[in-house]
């Protein structure tokens, strides 16, 4: 037999679902179209983006308390309209960050135990997109690093800490998904033109781009640690795919396989340590499950894990999260229709009670190997790791805190002077505008009992917010009726110059 198929300390992997009892139950899981996992996981925390009424809102639920849901259970709930996306910092199990249809990723503090009661107030907010943001995800390697990818086509690396964006890219259309690199030097898109793009996180520069799937629904990329680009999507007849890549050349594929024709979206999960790529894909009862090699053919079928209802999203736990006694190597939470998150550990069946050191090589730690201000200089770091022999302990982390070099009102004066300045500068020299004089500046530092009767911080911060959006918006449009303006005047030498004849006439 061992002359026919191929051996794999994996190739028994199986997957049992927990009792129901021991599950999650009476969640509204959210019905937005967009595609997402609706889900994110933690060792602490599971979160499930949840309907809201009047505004966008996600559950963030104990680990350790299973159970019934009550429906007045207390919500992360500050965006206006539906949250499209949830992330958890990989650094730190009470952070969390979150897009949403609102144009916002904000970014919350979850209060140690538990929420019990509705979380308003973010540690921070980042406003950069123009229309809705559909993913979230955090740099493996560096502290408060976030990429957002949003409809208005724009890629934007965030200073979580500052709460400025690092870097802008822009796409030629909306982006799909999106994957860091194994150390953050590089991050590879997927968007609805069908296209996959290697981008020079820090630069902003695309290095490599190449076509991918054919089919006309969205495609799922993933960074592989190796460094090859491991996707999902479907063929010009709607035939559900999977192919692997090498980010130095998008051309063709190293392989491409046809999986089946069913027509739900499917997502990578993928561990780097044991080389394994999990496939979920949404409306299945099936979870996938493939090895990588650096050998052709490449991806190799292992097995799966089939149940009796579909899936309508999934999270997915660390692997620093796993209970390394039962030889767990991947645990899934299944968001069911009916509003069950059932939970689904995935094992290696072994007789012997050891620690597995073949199934368990170091992983992912908790602790950042570089600053955000180290990354953006330059510095690349792979992921700090840890052993997982005597099981994973949690070090205890600072409390959130965003560092603005200024209020946010000096802020937003600041970009408006200096983009009016910049305008002004192209073609002919004008006076620049000044700042508008209705514009008071900051309030000096000052006790409750010196503010003016019936001030309210909370209203002032909505204007500001407000402004800071116009601001932006204003923003924009100078730079696109600049870029109008050159073309104009090109285009006015150009008619001006005319062309010869082939008898050297004027035209």
């Amino acid at each position: 037999m061992s002359k026919f198929m191929r051996q794999s300390k994996y190739r028994h992997v199986f997957g049992q679902a927990l009792k129901r009892d021991q599950c999650f139950d009476g969640i509204r899981v959210t019905k937005i179209g967009w595609e997402s996992t609706y889900c994110s996981v933690n060792p602490k925390y599971v979160a499930v983006i949840v309907e809201a009424a009047g505004g966008g809102a996600f559950l963030v639920l104990n680990i350790n308390k299973p159970g019934r849901i009550d429906m007045n259970a207390p919500k992360v709930a500050g965006h206006t309209q539906a949250v499209l996306d949830i992330a958890w910092s990989p650094f730190n199990d009470d952070i969390i960050a979150s897009s949403s249809e609102d144009c916002h990723v904000k970014i919350w503090e979850i209060p140690e135990g538990g929420l019990v009661t509705n979380l308003e107030e973010p540690v921070a907010d980042l406003f950069g997109h123009e229309r809705k943001v559909g993913i979230v995800t955090w740099h493996p390697t560096a502290e408060n690093v976030l990429l957002s990818g949003g409809f208005d086509n724009r890629v934007i690396v965030w200073d979580v800490g500052e709460e400025e964006p690092l870097v802008e890219v822009n796409l030629a259309d909306v982006i799909l998904s999106a994957s860091w690199s194994y150390d953050g030097s590089r991050f590879v898109t997927s968007t609805k033109d069908k296209k996959f793009r290697v981008i020079d996180a820090r630069k902003g520069e695309v290095i490599q781009e190449g076509d991918g799937h054919k089919g006309s629904k969205p495609s799922q990329v993933h960074y592989l640690k190796n460094g090859q680009i491991f996707s999902t999507g479907f063929s010009r007849m709607s035939e559900r795919q999977y192919a692997l890549w090498s980010d130095e050349d998008l051309s063709k594929p190293l392989t491409m396989e046809e999986i089946d024709n069913s027509n739900g979206v499917m997502f990578p999960f993928y561990d780097a340590d044991s080389s394994m790529v999990y496939l979920c894909g949404k409306g299945d009862s099936i979870i996938r499950f493939y090895e990588i090699t650096d050998e052709a053919p490449y991806v190799h079928y292992l097995s799966l894990f089939q149940s009796n209802t579909p899936q309508r999203g999934i999270g997915w736990m660390p692997k620093r999260g796993l209970n390394v006694n039962n030889n767990e190597i991947a645990r899934f939470f299944k968001l069911h229709n009916n509003g069950l998150c059932e939970i689904i550990p995935f094992t290696v069946p072994r007789k012997s009670e050891l620690f597995q050191d073949d199934l368990y090589p170091d992983t992912r730690g908790d602790t950042p190997a570089m600053s955000a201000q180290e990354w953006f200089s330059g510095m690349n770091k792979e992921p700090e790791m840890i052993s997982l022999k005597e099981g994973f302990k949690s070090k205890t982390k600072e409390k959130f805190q965003s560092h603005r070099k200024s209020n946010v009102k000096d802020r937003v004066q600041s970009k408006r002077f200096s983009s009016t300045t910049s305008a002004n500068s192209q073609g002919d020299a004008k006076p620049a505008a000044a700042p508008p004089a209705a514009a008071a500046p900051a309030l000096p530092p000052a006790t409750k009992s010196a503010l003016p009767e019936g001030f309210e911080p909370k209203e002032v911060l909505d204007e500001l917010r407000k402004l800071r959006e116009t601001v932006k918006k204003q923003d924009r449009i100078i730079q696109d009726m600049e870029s109008r303006l050159t073309a104009l005047e090109v285009q006015e030498e150009v008619l001006e110059e005319g062309d010869e004849n082939e008898d050297g006439e004027h035209v």
